[in-house]
C-alpha cells in the first residue's frame, strides 16, 4: 500500500468518524452513505470495507434492530473509543472536507430523518389482493402502524404514496378518531 492510498484510507475512516460524531445518534448504513459519498466520493463496496474495519477495530458499533423482521437494518454509531480516536486524528481531515461534511449534514439530515420515520410497504397476498402497511417510526421504535387491504396493485401503490406524502396529516386525524377526541 503506497502513502497516497494509506492517507486516503485514513481520511475516509476519519470522515466516517467525524460524521457519526456530528450526528450523535444511530444511523443506518445506507443513510450514512448518503452523508459520506458527497464528501469523499467513495464507491459503495469500498465504503462497506471501511465500515467493517471500523467495526472490527471497535471505533464504531453495529447492530440490527430485531424488533420487526422487515425493519431489520444494520445500525451504526460511534463508540467512546471512536470519539477518542477522532480527537487524535481529526487533523488528517482537511478543512474543506469538514465544511463539505457539515454542509451535507445540514442539508440531508431532515430528509434522512423523515425517510426513516415514514415507512410503507405492500405485500401481495394473491393476484388481486395486497396488504398495505403504513408506519411511523421514531428512535427505531414503531409508534404507529396500520395495515389495510388493497384490491389491486394500483390501489396499494396509491395508499403507499399517499401515506408517504401525508402521514403527518393523516396520523393526527386517525389518532383523534381512535381516541374519540375530535
Amino acid at each position: 500500500m503506497d502513502d497516497n492510498t494509506r492517507n486516503s484510507l485514513a481520511e475516509d475512516k476519519v470522515t466516517i468518524l467525524y460524521i457519526l460524531n456530528k450526528l450523535n445518534k444511530e444511523i443506518t448504513e445506507s443513510d450514512l452513505f448518503k452523508f459520506i459519498s458527497p464528501v469523499n466520493n467513495i464507491n459503495y463496496f469500498y465504503y462497506k470495507q471501511i465500515l467493517a474495519d471500523l467495526v472490527e477495530s471497535k471505533l464504531i458499533e453495529s447492530y440490527t434492530n430485531d424488533e420487526e423482521e422487515e425493519n431489520n437494518k444494520a445500525i451504526y454509531k460511534i463508540t467512546s473509543e471512536g470519539k477518542d480516536s477522532l480527537a487524535l486524528t481529526i487533523d488528517v481531515l482537511p478543512g474543506l472536507k469538514k465544511l463539505i461534511a457539515d454542509t451535507s449534514l445540514e442539508k440531508e439530515l431532515p430528509n434522512v430523518t423523515q425517510e426513516n420515520s415514514i415507512i410503507t410497504e405492500y405485500i401481495p397476498e394473491d393476484e388481486h389482493s395486497y396488504t398495505v402497511k403504513c408506519k411511523i417510526i421514531e428512535n427505531n421504535q414503531t409508534i404507529f402502524e396500520v395495515r389495510t387491504f388493497a384490491g389491486s396493485n394500483e390501489q396499494a401503490k396509491l395508499i403507499s404514496e399517499n401515506w408517504k406524502k401525508n402521514a403527518y396529516t393523516i396520523y393526527p386525524k386517525l389518532l383523534s378518531l381512535l381516541t374519540g377526541k375530535e
